[in-house]
């Protein structure tokens, strides 16, 4: 049985492990997200030793964060583009692990994330998956029967522009692109740079219920465009009490009974993750093991 080395890769840490093509996790660390010319080769020679007390190595799977491009057909795969982490930009995973001579299968972190949640977590038994990340920064990833879709690159949807009602909400936005997009407005740092606290400090009814209005903007653009039977939301500005309640009415207000289908109390669709921190980890091993079998 061939041995996976798995990277979850984020823009404050990255998680390796290598494990068995089952999900057996055989070792993991974890290393600070620093300058790619550090961080990189250490994780190559992290595996280098895993892999002389384990086995050999067969194949990598890969979520990072991004914008990273994941078209295998493309020369930019694997390689970090128009990132706003300092000195990641031209940043290549392929020429680092080169050495190792084996198939990889990269991806977006919240891609795996949704991989992991839609194998072992709250999205299993269902074929069209949406997770949603609310941290750092939004992203979406949507698991179709058990592979992430995608167009020219990953989808943005943390970058969509909600409505905003500027006598409610005078923050203009944080993103350094588009201002008021729903990063610019509902992330952690967007939260903290208009209130000073993070949104779990402020225990403010109305303040949860701005985020969640922004949110569940974004989360019916997701029911119109992949009508998921699930929509995870995670990170850390979810674990604010209240506003996974909020953004269930946000989300079927927004629609405003156009789908049938989320015209009702959304507690079985819009739902928290189960998988917790051991999300994106594995799902970069469904990565590898997607590396695996198109190798095969």
């Amino acid at each position: 049985m061939g041995l996976i080395a798995a990277i979850e890769a984020g823009g404050t840490k990255f998680v390796l492990a290598i494990a068995r093509e089952d999900g057996a996790i055989l070792a993991r660390t974890r290393l600070d997200t620093g300058h790619p010319s550090v961080t990189l080769p250490a994780c190559a020679e992290w595996f280098e030793r895993a892999a002389a007390e384990h086995g050999a190595i067969e194949a990598f799977g890969i979520a990072s964060f991004g914008p990273i491009g994941i078209d295998p057909a493309r020369p930019d795969y694997g390689t970090f583009l128009t990132t706003v982490k300092p000195g990641w930009q031209g940043a290549s995973f392929l020429q680092v692990l080169a050495r190792f001579s084996v198939p990889m299968a990269i991806d977006t972190d919240v891609n795996g994330a949704a991989l992991g949640e839609a194998i072992a977590g709250a999205g299993r038994g269902h074929n069209v998956v949406a997770y949603t990340t609310v941290g750092t920064g939004v992203g979406t990833g949507v698991v179709k029967d058990g592979r992430p879709i995608a167009g020219l690159s990953h989808y943005e949807t943390g970058h969509l522009r909600p409505p905003r009602d500027a006598l409610r909400d005078p923050f203009p936005g944080s993103c350094t692109y588009h201002g008021a997009c729903c990063e610019g407005l509902a992330s952690g740092p967007a939260i903290r740079t208009r209130w000073g606290k993070d949104l779990s400090e402020l225990a403010d009814p109305e303040a949860t219920r701005l985020i969640a209005d922004y949110l569940g903007h974004l989360a019916a653009t997701i029911a119109q465009f992949h009508m998921p039977e699930v929509m995870i939301f995670g990170g850390g500005v979810m674990k604010a009490p209240g506003l996974i309640e909020d953004l269930r009415e946000a989300t079927r207000q927004s629609l405003a009974g156009y789908l049938a289908y989320y015209d009702r109390d959304l507690a079985d669709i819009v739902v928290a993750p189960e998988l917790g921190d051991d999300a994106g980890i594995t799902g970069a091993i469904a990565l590898g093991r997607l590396a695996l079998a198109a190798r095969d």
